[in-house]
């Protein structure tokens, strides 16, 4: 039987009081001194509840729901072994391995739910090795060991039923863009363009050889449950990340089939902030997701994400030119060159992977942006804003000026003293371009979706809802001139109102014609980090300094439809309408609105 964690030799938690995991592997590996001293007091006699000090009443729900967690990770009086008169065998499953079972002939302990908790935040595979001699000596010892009784309602929040996803995601042509389940919205599970990340690893899409996920942040523990459960734990797993990770540092010394580096980047504020995913299959197949969601529980739980998932890419002959398999939009191309510019030669067979895919069935453009200082080349700028300005300039039908730009991200960066400081000047500059651009055209007008202090408080969360949205007093104080451009979260039709946004978004949206000319899905919040500024200095040819890894996808009409626009709102001659992720039209904010800051959850 699993032995419990022994908390004296737990490492201290690097995020202290401001912790906000739900994870129970989490609290297995990590202590936090002030939920101890909560915990070890117990349960006030008179309330039936935790005694929770004043200082963290703006958290207080997270701490209650994490004094839960250290019950099931700490229980303080063990829990009685009960006897059943079952004994376990083999069953094989469809994939292969072999599940346990059970028939009443003899008897076996139930192990406790912590013992679960144990087991997997130990990620020993419940799939034993399917070679002869292994089924045999586990077979030997089936009646010595307990019955394990794994629930994964109890790991994951949102779980649909398995081998849909293939049927899904052909449903979602042609656009193949989801947004995540709501935990706390029933009406989002079974909607058909919602996904969950058990659904991305579903055994319907393909059998998964190998994984790589590029990513800011990664809460390992709770990324290999779903591996886990998706029985693909053992598979080679390789994790670039941005954000400081203790865990990740030494998980290979544990757990070699996972590889973890951190992106170094050369600048102190610099980030990596990509959310991607390849996904190799036993078939020589792969797959690219590209989302905007961390990889930890809350990012998947209450908060609105986008993803796009490519279609099943199938290798190329042996025998096939070099330039065979090649997308319309040129994908592949920019995925390797994208890929190449982290110089981390554990990607190098995920490349060679690439080079011998066919990329032809995907429609979209890949629009990424990585670190350094850019100027215009033969097929126009490669990242970053002026990336989106080449592309919009080739490909784009022609827009009236007075058609806005719309933006939405979860975090806003220091833009300048004016709007026309880095947004007109810079970036709708690069955003405002069609095909039939010439000359000097006028800048369209800007409208920016960014939660205000009222949605935040009445989302699923609370005032917790706001953890997703890193924008700061500091910076909001500087460009006041940004209150009348914004507008507040609103997506009723898509059941995520309550939903925070840690989605990011840009598009160009036709009201009276009901249409809209692009779409853009991406990592990168509107920030002159993550999109890129133009230098000042007229004598010297355009720079573009970026400080950021990114990615996202850009939808063309004239790729994905073969129409000029897409359908808002309702099917156009048997096209869907474009899925957006909130309301059209905009709710600009109230004369008594305010944005949300992250300074108010301190």
């Amino acid at each position: 039987m699993a032995t419990k964690p022994d908390k004296t030799k737990l490492k201290v938690c690097q995020y202290g009081e401001n912790c906000y995991r739900k994870n129970p592997i989490h609290f297995s590996e990590y202590s936090h001194p002030h939920l101890d001293k909560i915990y070890e007091k117990g349960i006030n006699p008179q309330t039936k509840k935790y005694d929770i000090p004043d200082e963290y009443d703006m958290s207080s729900d997270i701490i209650v729901l994490q004094l839960k967690l250290l019950e099931k990770v700490f229980p303080k009086a063990e829990k009685k072994q009960t006897k059943t008169t079952t004994t376990q065998n083999t069953t094989q499953s469809q994939n292969g391995g072999y599940r346990l079972g059970s028939t009443k002939e003899s008897e076996t302990v139930t192990v406790t739910k912590q013992d679960e908790v144990e087991r997997v935040e130990r990620n020993k595979s419940p799939v034993p090795s399917t070679s002869s001699a292994a089924v045999k000596q586990d077979n030997s010892n089936l009646r010595k060991k307990p019955r394990i009784d794994r629930n994964i309602k109890d790991y994951i929040a949102v779980v649909l039923e398995k081998g849909k996803m293939a049927e899904k995601l052909e449903k979602s042509a042609p656009y193949n863009f989801f947004l995540t389940a709501i935990t706390d919205c029933k009406q989002t599970h079974h909607e058909p363009l919602t996904v969950t990340l058990q659904e991305i690893f579903d055994e319907s899409l393909g059998e998964v050889e190998s994984t790589a996920q590029i990513n800011f942040m990664v809460d390992i523990g709770w990324l290999l449950g779903h591996y886990y459960f998706a029985g693909i734990l053992d598979k080679p797993l390789l994790v670039l990340y941005g954000d400081d990770m203790p865990e990740l540092a030494t998980i290979s010394k544990h757990k070699p089939q996972i590889t973890a580096i951190k992106v170094n980047m050369p600048t102190p504020f610099a980030t990596s902030h990509t959310k991607m995913m390849l996904i190799g299959y036993k078939d020589g197949s792969m797959r690219v997701v590209i989302s905007t969601a961390n990889l930890y529980e809350d990012d998947w739980n209450n908060r609105t994400q986008g993803i796009w998932i490519s279609p099943k890419l199938d290798p190329l002959p042996e025998d096939a030119d070099t330039v065979a398999g090649e997308s319309p939009t040129k994908f592949r191309q920019d995925l390797l060159l994208y890929l190449v510019e982290y110089k981390i030669a554990a990607l190098q067979p995920w490349i060679n992977r690439i080079r011998r895919t066919d990329f032809g069935a995907i429609n979209v453009f890949l629009v990424c942006s990585v670190p350094g200082g850019f100027f215009e080349g033969p097929r126009g700028h490669p990242w970053g804003h002026a990336r989106l300005n080449s592309l919009l300039k080739q490909h784009a039908t022609k827009i009236n000026y007075k058609i806005p730009v719309i933006c939405q991200s979860s975090s806003i960066g220091s833009l300048g003293a004016n709007v026309q400081a880095w947004i007109q000047h810079d970036f709708l500059n690069s955003l405002r371009k069609d095909s039939e651009s010439t000359g000097l055209q006028q800048i369209p007008p800007f409208k920016m979706i960014y939660p205000s202090y009222g949605n935040v408080s009445n989302s699923h969360d609370g005032m917790l809802g706001g953890g997703c949205l890193p924008y700061s007093k500091n910076t909001n104080d500087k460009q006041p001139w940004l209150r009348e451009y914004l507008h507040q979260w609103r997506s009723n039709a898509r059941y995520r109102t309550h939903a925070m946004p840690h989605i990011k978004s840009y598009t160009r949206v036709n009201l009276e014609e009901e249409e809209i000319y692009w779409f853009v899905l991406t990592s990168a919040n509107l920030s002159k980090a993550a999109w890129g500024s133009f230098n000042k200095n007229v004598k010297l040819q355009p720079c573009l300094r970026i400080a950021n890894y990114e990615a996202g996808v850009l939808f063309l009409p004239r790729f994905v439809t073969g129409e000029e626009t897409f359908p808002l709102g309702k099917i156009r001659d048997g096209i869907p309408p474009f899925p957006l992720p909130y309301d059209v039209p905009l709710t600009p904010y109230a004369p008594d609105d305010k944005p949300f800051l992250m300074d108010y959850l301190h």
